[in-house]
């Protein structure tokens, strides 16, 4: 069935409006980004040349399709849910590290004021009803750069010197890296560039120092953010771990064992049949002091100590080498509090 003329009007409208905000847009960028395949792109661009569109398309390495310089069109159909998307709030941490947080409100206000009459007061419940906190509980204020100096540094398109320090070292490292942007995933903010030619990822709380060079940025051809932040996400969310821990936990504390160990947290293995009280109707019920089997997995058996937090509501089974480091951590302990004074 052949698509409907509705979403190849949002499509067509789509491309227009991508073209307004940037001198050239890659074709392949295009087709991602509207989820076709280039060839459809090239259609849609004829059909925006036909209907007196001044678009057109350049082939080759630095090609693109372009709008001629100058053209605007006023664009200001919103639909409901549009206009409702606009107005979801999403927690002001972000934005007030940025220092963006009175532009926020300030933009919205106008935002709203444009709005189409009937759809101002959908947006506007939305606006009380809805409100997103990207960041994790008990996070705590962060001893970072100011993030608002990172944006700038990043928005001058300019090679930047930074003073980082990687997790575990004293000592900080010095590097020229690309910056592709900034991403802020729970709660934490990260600069995202190429060193060396490679995709990294620079926790923002471990810079000591940012300074702008003045060398020109040199990011790889036809990438943006998104892009390398895809890459980078899944690159950290498949790094398997190389040890399969196995332990038991108090059922009470399954739920909070859960959310601490999220990053390594496998499945939940069963009960023991031992643990279940068993009621006149024969049906097997745990109580919130049994037993359950959990399996985490880790990348190295030392690892496995983060699960000393839960005290006596957890014990580590195997393998043995786990075993022998989280036993050797809790001997540590016994042996510093024990001492005299």
């Amino acid at each position: 069935m052949g698509e409907t003329r509705k979403v190849k009007f949002d499509r067509l409208l789509s491309i227009l409006l991508l073209l307004q905000q940037r001198e050239r847009v890659p074709a392949t960028e295009l087709a991602r980004r509207l989820e076709v395949s280039v060839r459809t792109v090239y259609r849609d661009v004829e059909a925006l040349s036909a209907a007196g569109i001044p678009v057109y398309a350049e082939r080759g390495r630095y090609g693109g399709v372009r709008l001629l310089p100058g053209f605007r069109t006023n664009v200001t159909g919103l639909t409901r849910d549009e206009a409702r998307a606009l107005f979801v709030l999403v927690g002001q941490s972000a934005h007030s590290a940025l220092g963006l947080d009175r532009a926020l409100g300030s933009a919205l206000r106008k935002v709203m004021a444009a709005l189409p009459a009937p759809h101002r007061p959908a947006a506007e419940l939305t606006s009380r009803r809805l409100l997103i906190d990207p960041d994790g509980w008990l996070g705590g204020p962060h001893d970072q750069l100011l993030v608002d100096e990172l944006y700038d540094a990043v928005l001058a398109d300019r090679r930047l010197r930074i003073v980082y320090r990687h997790s575990g070292r004293a000592a900080a490292d010095v590097y020229g890296v690309d910056p592709y942007g900034l991403v802020c995933k729970a709660g934490t903010w990260y600069l995202v560039a190429d060193r060396a030619g490679r995709p990294r990822l620079f926790r923002a709380d471990r810079l000591h120092d940012v300074a702008v060079t003045s060398e020109p940025v040199a990011r790889r051809a036809e990438v943006e953010l998104g892009d390398v932040w895809e890459e980078l996400r899944r690159e950290v969310e498949h790094r398997g771990g190389e040890v399969v821990v196995r332990a038991r936990v108090r059922r009470r504390r399954l739920d909070m064992l859960r959310r601490l160990t999220r990053p390594h947290f496998l499945r939940e293995v069963g009960a023991d049949s031992s643990e279940a009280e068993k009621p006149a109707d024969g049906r097997h019920l745990l109580t919130d002091d049994a037993w359950l089997t959990v399996e985490l997995e880790y990348p190295v058996p030392v690892a496995a100590r983060q699960l000393l937090q839960f005290g006596t509501d957890v014990e580590v089974l195997g393998p043995p080498e786990a075993v022998r480091e989280v036993s050797r951590a809790a001997a540590a302990l016994v042996e510093l509090y024990s001492r005299p004074g």
